[in-house]
This record gives C-alpha cells, sequence and structure tokens, in this order.
C-alpha cells in the first residue's frame, strides 16, 4: 500500500522535472539567481522593448542629443519661420501676426542701441558743446521711441481686435514692442514681409 503511493508521488515530479528540463532557458540569466520579481521582469521587458537605456550615463547621453536635434531643428524654424519647431513664445498666428505688423514697419526703437552708443562716445569726449548735443540727442531719442511705441501700440491693439476677435491675446503687444527693439536683421524669427508690405 506505501510503496504504490510512493510509487505515485514520485511519478508526477519526474515528470515535472522532464518537462522544465526540455524548456530553454534565458541565456543572460545565470545560474543559481533567484527567480525576479513580476513588476522587476515587467519593467525589464518594458525597458528592453522601448529601447530605453538601461544606466544613467547612457540615458543623459541620449537626452542630450535630443535635446541638441531640438535646438537644431529650432534654430532652422527662427531662420526660416516654420511654425512647427518655433519656441512656445513665438507660436500661434497672432504672435505671426504681431511679427509681420512690426517687421512691416519703419521703427525709431530699432535703431536705439547704435544710436546710444554713438551718443555715449560723443558724452565721453570733453568738450562742453559735444556733451551738450549727446544730452539733446538722448531726450530726442527717447521722446521719438515713447511716441512711436504708444502710436504702435494703439495701432496693433485696433488690428488684433479686429482680426483675432476669439484668440487670446495677452502678451502679443508686449512681444511686439521687444521686437521693435531690435535690429531688423537681428530679429529672430527672421522677418517674413518686406518693409512697406501689409501683413
Amino acid at each position: 500500500m506505501f510503496r504504490s503511493r510512493s510509487k505515485e508521488e514520485k511519478a508526477p515530479t519526474a515528470k515535472v522535472t522532464a518537462d522544465l528540463s526540455k524548456q530553454p532557458r534565458d541565456p543572460e540569466a545565470p545560474k543559481g539567481r533567484p527567480t525576479p520579481k513580476r513588476s522587476e521582469a515587467q519593467g525589464q521587458r518594458r525597458r528592453a522593448s522601448s529601447g530605453a537605456p538601461l544606466d544613467r550615463k547612457e540615458a543623459t547621453k541620449r537626452q542630450r542629443e535630443a535635446r541638441r536635434a531640438d535646438l537644431a531643428k529650432q534654430r532652422e524654424a527662427l531662420a526660416s519661420g516654420d511654425e512647427r519647431y518655433l519656441p512656445a513664445r513665438d507660436k500661434g498666428p497672432v504672435r505671426r501676426f504681431v511679427r509681420d505688423f512690426v517687421d512691416s514697419r519703419f521703427c525709431i526703437a530699432e535703431f536705439f542701441l547704435p544710436l546710444a552708443v554713438v551718443i555715449l562716445v560723443l558724452s565721453m569726449i570733453r568738450v562742453a558743446q559735444l556733451q551738450n548735443v549727446a544730452l539733446l540727442l538722448w531726450l530726442g531719442v527717447i521722446v521719438l521711441i515713447v511716441v512711436d511705441s504708444i502710436g504702435l501700440t494703439i495701432r496693433l491693439k485696433k488690428q488684433l481686435r479686429e482680426r483675432f476677435p476669439d484668440e487670446p491675446k495677452r502678451g502679443a503687444v508686449a512681444y511686439g514692442l521687444m521686437r521693435t527693439l531690435q535690429m531688423r536683421r537681428l530679429r529672430l524669427p527672421k522677418p517674413q514681409v518686406k518693409r512697406g508690405e501689409r501683413p
């Protein structure tokens, strides 16, 4: 009675062992290593399938390369005006219209930096008359820029209300005024319209 039971118990065990020995073992798993938890195994499979790096150094390297590629695309977009790769502050039809509106006009503010350098040089010369001229030029330039900026602000707000009644326009006027302070050839994104051309 005891013999038959022990034989019956040994038979299934031998069968299971034989079945396990037939299955191919993962070549990467070393012998004697404990079986990983299900969550660990799933995480490893996910990383392997997505191509995610296993170590921090590789991850940093990939992030740097991706950032470099994004910056290169942004530089190209700033030169060509391609909306897809522009920075967030330059995207959208409202910002594009503001750029075209500013670029189609002659603005005094764009000559602020060159004029400031000239005035600074004149004020450094130790001649009283030249220093007085420099001071008057400085005041005149500031007044002209303020008057021009106020006129531009009024016209731009009116155009934005007419053309984009339902679009969010927050910061659009300030964006345009900041663009007027840059010299035309140094503006980014590059101007897409000529002076005098209607946007």
